[in-house]
């Protein structure tokens, strides 16, 4: 009984499976595809990019075989293929089959060629596909390149020199400034640090953007990390700037670093009292964003930081341990998207002579916005009440309680709680221009019904009248606070 059962069941599995394997050359069989094509981001040439999937689907009712799969320039295209695990050979591969429902999974890498211009170079090739039934099909696949200097030792600078300025750096292991040494990066100078790469400062360095052309430090990542996501808009692509001890006279001019692990860590001076006269580092015109952890982090050094945006960092924005810091015309703006977890917009740490880091002398923050998503973005440790301690936030908008403290606090308008029952008074970062969190791009400006506007105190001695972006601030009824003075949108122009 168990055998008469058990064979029209094998007969039945038989048809099914000979059914399911069985193929067609139907003229009207065709390959769908998951992307028409495949398109990879502008690259550093000869530097291999990530992989791109593609998928070739059968939804015909039998299966299909293809006689060939290649790219159209043969072994001469910039682009690898990989179809099932197998790579193709000289950009040919022949005799693939695909059951019904089913597919083909395709691996796409590119390596780029070098441009051998400083001009972006673009390129294209074609994944062609010639069906058992003579039908051809093809994918577009293109990319793009720019030539760059790749330093795969890293770089040591134990001269005065100055980098070129024609194509970008990239740099792995680390850049060394020895001490005795200046390095010089002048307007449009590009560096690219890999993964774990940093900028170590033992001598000086001088960083001499402008406006049109910013000197920029970024990773070296220039591809999405998803569709709508780049990677240089991510935090912790490389490591930062480290200007160790024994280093003095360091200066940031229109000066964009973004998206590392940390922005600038000035050492400890290891000096009780340390001079003004030497500041380590003087920072104008420049911006620190997206930043895995602290923005800035002096230790018992001299700083001066004037129109200058710190943002976006999991750690502490500013975060000043002992020493003497003037802050002027400066956004703090601690909005980091990650997480919930990320630190203070401003960290003020005092410690007794001798121990740690010292004591906090000075912080002076002159016109400038500290704020961020929480209730209470500035924090301070052991901070002394017996006047040893000179700080002062003078027409600061400040996202911090209200303080009842003159002498420490003049002028000064504090961010309200959203919870307030002042509706129409903007809070947080509805006081800026642009706050794209699925994209990640910001734009600090203050919008035109923000309580940052008209606050700085003009009559300060010593101010800069321009903002970051060379706007004048005397141009309406009074200079707002932090490194951006509102422009208002110029009027459309009347048609008759």
């Amino acid at each position: 009984m168990r055998i008469k059962f058990l064979l029209p069941l094998l007969t039945l599995l038989a048809v099914a499976c000979s059914d399911y394997e069985s193929f067609s050359d139907n003229p009207d069989y065709r390959l769908a595809f998951s992307h028409d094509t495949i398109a990879f981001d502008t690259l550093i040439s000869t530097i291999p990019s990530s992989t791109k999937t593609l998928y070739a689907f059968n939804n015909n009712g039998n299966g299909m075989r293809i006689n060939t799969i290649q790219l159209e320039n043969g072994a001469a295209s910039h682009f690898r293929v990989n179809v099932d695990g197998r790579f193709l050979s000289g950009g040919i591969w022949h005799n693939f089959e695909v059951l019904r429902h089913d597919s083909l999974v395709i691996r796409i890498e590119m390596t780029p060629p070098e441009a051998g211009t400083n001009e972006p170079l673009y390129f294209k090739d074609r994944l062609l596909f010639t069906l058992e039934n003579g039908a051809q099909q093809s994918v577009v696949l293109s990319g793009g390149a720019i030539d760059a200097y790749i330093e795969r030792d890293g770089i040591i600078i134990d001269s005065d020199e100055t980098l070129l300025t024609d194509k970008p750096y990239v740099i792995y292991d680390s850049l060394v400034v020895k001490q005795g040494a200046t390095l010089t990066l002048t307007e449009g100078t590009t560096l690219m640090f890999h993964d774990k790469a940093a900028l170590h400062v033992y001598g000086k360095l001088l960083v001499k953007g402008s406006l049109e052309k910013p000197v920029v430090l970024r990773g070296d990542r220039m591809d999405h990390m998803f569709d709508y996501l780049l990677y240089d808009n991510t935090p912790s692509r490389w490591e930062g700037i480290i200007i160790h001890r024994g280093s003095y006279g360091n200066e940031l001019f229109h000066c964009d670093l973004h998206s590392s692990c940390f922005g600038i860590i000035c050492e400890d001076t290891q000096e009780l009292v340390p001079d003004e006269t030497k500041p380590s580092v003087t920072i104008d015109c420049s911006v620190l964003h997206n930043i895995g952890g602290d923005g800035l982090q002096f230790n018992n050094c001299v700083s001066k930081v004037t129109n200058t945006q710190i943002s976006n960092t999991l750690g502490h924005t500013v975060n000043l341990n002992g020493g003497s810091h003037t802050f002027i015309y400066c956004t703090v703006a601690q909005f980091y998207p990650f997480t919930a977890n990320r630190g203070n917009a401003l960290n003020l740490v005092s410690c007794a002579e001798g121990e740690e880091y010292g004591l906090l002398r000075k912080a002076h923050f002159i016109n400038s916005v500290i704020t961020g998503y929480g209730e209470d973005v500035i924090m301070g440790e052991n901070i002394p009440s017996d006047g040893s301690c000179n700080y002062l936030f003078h027409h600061c908008f400040l996202n911090t309680p209200i303080v009842d403290d003159i002498e420490h606090f003049v002028g000064c308008i504090f961010d309200r709680d959203k919870e307030s029952e002042d509706e129409e008074k903007l809070v947080r970062d509805e006081n800026f221009t642009l706050f794209d969190t699925e994209n990640f791009i910001y734009d600090f400006t203050p919008k035109a019904e923000s309580q940052i506007r008209s606050l700085a105190d003009k009559s300060y001695p010593d101010v800069p009248v321009y903002d970051m972006k060379g706007i004048s601030r005397l141009d309406d009824e009074g200079p707002d606070a932090g490194c951006y003075e509102y422009v208002a949108p110029k009027e459309e122009e009347v048609t008759q």
